[in-house]
């Protein structure tokens, strides 16, 4: 509708279109925000976020999504009423709907991050897996699924050191925190096949009969100074180096070397330790794993362990390039929402894959719109034809692209008019307004 003839109506005015692709994913998002303007700042900081910025802090943010002033963007999230846990519900339902029922692995996993001074809520001296050592710093628990060669957020929980709770707080161990999120999810009915996690949660025994107690499948990682009571009359053995083919998320494979580890009887939980090359060891560093799987698994034990290291260096890319850490909140409220929106974003491009559009659309739907979107778009220098989570960012990037200049000159052509330039301007950004995003129902 003209905005004018809202405006005589009285009638609350239609929010800005951005980029198709942006608008279309947060269209469903639409109705958590009362205010217009709070759904425009949901959607310039997807525009933001997922932008080459190197910081994506809210004046960076502003800069590049031609808003002046980044107070806009702070009073979105420090001060407007929205809920952070239905928009957390909502982004959920979209991942279970794309899902289709498909079984995915989980990853549960922690990461800390370095943060100066004393302000900033549930702050302390703890240890931070992002330098290996203790320092300053939040820590966070937070829940990853992967399906095929994408890995997209579901769930995060802050820790809370003892030193730091407030009055209404309840002291949790990150183990505690991890059982939460996986219940939580199977409440929430995900698929989950299968649970990785490395040694702080295989070495515990309450996470353990957590994911017994929903029959969980699990491989989780324990340290090589690990031990078990025995019986006396019972030892530990450990048998042959057996070679195996390790397949690669990108399907390129590398020989490594498997072998079981039995603890007295066998029984239901089978240790098992990996390396590259036996002869090496113990210089050339080894994985030992737990696992309730059972059977002639050597290829696919090897192959879903190694799913848990690639994932962590999937966060670590979506912590570089959506900037995780790149808040300036001190009140944990406003920094769970601006993690929320990192996970919707985050979630945006994971939908955006490849492997998502093969799960809810058909096969020769897929390909139209695949063949659509690479007849049109593929042909620029920079398109990346690989279907993986980063390639998948790079291709988005280039499709805000045109906009996002268009922002950055439209001052010089007001003061220097050029109609050619702004009619280019206007044909190139409603041709990227044609690519179809993976995640569309239609």
């Amino acid at each position: 509708m003209d905005v004018e003839l809202q405006m005589l109506k009285h009638l609350a005015r239609d929010a800005q279109p951005t980029v198709a692709l942006v608008d279309e994913y947060c269209a469903e998002y639409r109705d958590i925000f009362k205010e217009v303007r709070n759904y425009e700042c949901l959607k310039y900081l997807h525009l933001g976020i997922i932008s080459p910025i190197k910081r994506k802090s809210l004046p960076e943010i502003a800069k590049v999504v031609s808003i002046n002033s980044a107070q806009s963007l702070h009073h979105f999230i420090a001060n407007s009423d929205w809920s952070v846990n239905e928009l957390k519900s909502r982004r959920l339902k979209k991942i279970k709907r794309a899902l289709n029922g498909e079984g995915i692995t989980l990853v549960i996993d922690e990461t800390g991050d370095r943060k100066k001074g004393k302000k900033t809520d549930y702050v302390a001296r703890q240890y931070l897996g992002s330098i290996g050592k203790i320092d300053n710093g939040i820590v966070s628990v937070n829940a990853y699924g992967v399906y095929g060669n994408i890995t997209f957020p579901l769930s995060v929980k802050v820790f809370k050191p003892k030193g730091t709770l407030k009055e209404g707080d309840k002291y949790k161990t990150k183990i505690e925190l991890a059982a939460e999120i996986i219940t939580e999810l199977i409440n929430e009915g995900f698929n989950i096949k299968l649970v990785l996690a490395d040694s702080l949660y295989g070495e515990s025994s309450e996470f353990i009969r957590k994911l017994n107690e929903y029959e969980l499948a699990y491989v989780v990682a324990i340290r090589n100074n690990h031990g078990v009571w025995l019986p006396a009359n019972q030892g530990v053995r450990a048998n042959k180096w057996c070679k195996f083919e390790r397949t690669f998320s990108n399907q390129k494979s590398e020989i490594r070397y498997i072998r079981e580890i039995v603890y007295g009887k066998r029984r239901a939980i089978t240790y098992w330790e990996i390396t590259t090359d036996p002869e090496t060891m113990p210089e050339n560093s080894t994985s030992f794993i737990m696992t309730n799987l059972q059977g002639n698994l050597k290829k696919t034990l090897g192959d879903l362990y190694g799913l848990r290291t690639w994932v962590e260096y999937g966060f670590r890319q979506c912590k570089q390039e959506l900037g995780w850490t790149d808040y300036r909140f001190t009140n944990f409220k406003d920094i769970e929402r601006w993690w929320e929106i990192i996970f919707c974003v985050y979630t945006m491009i994971s939908l955006n894959s490849p492997a998502f559009l093969a799960l809810h659309q058909s096969h020769q739907r897929a390909t139209e719109v695949q063949e659509n979107n690479s007849g049109n778009f593929s042909n620029h220098t920079q398109w990346n034809h690989q279907g993986g989570w980063k390639n998948t960012l790079n291709n988005l990037r280039l499709i805000v692209q045109p906009l996002l200049l268009f922002w950055l000159i439209y001052p010089w052509v007001n003061v220097l008019p050029n109609p050619d330039l702004l009619l280019g301007f206007n044909h190139l950004i409603s041709a990227m307004n044609q690519f179809k995003p993976f995640f569309s129902s239609a």
